[in-house]
C-alpha cells in the first residue's frame, strides 16, 4: 500500500520575500497567504488527510517591527475564521497570556475531543514557542504525531515547529514562496513522501 500521511504540518514561509518581489511592504505579504492556506486545506481534505497543523507565528516573530506583528496577527484571525467556515474542527495553540496573542482567538483554544468521523482537525499555532510548550507541561500533547512537514520558502529548518510531534516526521522543502501556493505543490510533496523509506528507528 502506498504511504499516505494522516497528519501534515505546514510551515508557510516566504510571505515577506514575496511581498518585496511584488514591490509591496513586507507586512503586506501575510494577507496574500490566506487564500493559499484555504486552497491547501480543501485539497488536503479531498485527498483524505485527517489533520493539518499550520504554523501561524512564533513568540520570536513578535520581535519584528510592530506593523509586521499587527499584520500577521490579523492574518491569523482571518485564517481561523476561514478554517471554521470550511467545517473543520479548529484548535489554536499558543501562549495566551502574552499581549502578542490575539484575544479574538481565545474561543478556539479549547482542546478538541470527540471530533466526528470525517471532520478534519486543524491546529493553528499562534504565538507558539517550543520552550513555552514544554516548560508549561507539554500543552500540545493532544496533537497527534506529524507524518509529513512541508515547508515553503526553501529554508531547511523546523523553526521550533512542534518538536515532539515532529520527532519522526519526513520534511519536504519547497522553494516556492507561500503566497504562490498551487495544489500541484501539495501533490509534489505527497509524491515525495511516498518515496521515503520509513523505519521509525528500526
Amino acid at each position: 500500500m502506498a504511504r499516505f500521511p494522516n497528519h501534515i504540518g505546514i510551515i508557510p514561509d516566504g510571505n515577506r520575500r514575496w511581498a518585496q518581489k511584488k514591490g509591496l511592504n513586507k507586512e503586506e505579504g501575510y494577507a496574500y497567504g490566506l487564500s493559499a492556506g484555504i486552497n491547501l486545506l480543501r485539497a488536503a481534505k479531498n485527498r483524505g488527510v485527517r489533520e493539518l497543523t499550520y504554523y501561524g507565528f512564533t513568540v520570536d516573530n513578535c520581535k519584528r517591527p510592530k506593523e509586521q506583528v499587527t499584520a500577521f496577527s490579523h492574518a491569523c484571525i482571518a485564517a481561523a475564521e476561514m478554517i471554521v467556515a470550511e467545517g473543520a474542527a479548529l484548535r489554536v495553540i499558543g501562549n495566551t497570556k502574552s499581549s502578542c496573542f490575539p484575544s479574538a482567538l481565545l474561543p478556539y483554544t479549547e482542546t478538541k475531543e470527540n471530533v466526528p468521523t470525517g471532520q478534519m482537525r486543524v491546529n493553528l499555532l499562534v504565538n507558539y514557542g517550543w520552550e513555552w510548550d514544554i516548560k508549561n507541561g507539554f500543552l500540545s500533547c493532544d496533537v497527534s504525531r506529524i507524518d509529513l512537514v512541508i515547508r515553503w520558502g526553501g529554508m531547511c529548518r523546523l523553526s521550533g515547529f512542534l518538536p515532539v510531534q515532529t520527532v519522526y516526521s519526513d520534511i519536504c522543502i519547497l522553494n516556492d514562496l507561500w503566497p504562490d501556493y498551487q495544489n500541484n505543490q501539495l501533490e509534489k510533496a505527497l509524491e515525495w513522501y511516498r518515496k521515503q523509506d520509513v523505519t521509525l528507528g528500526g
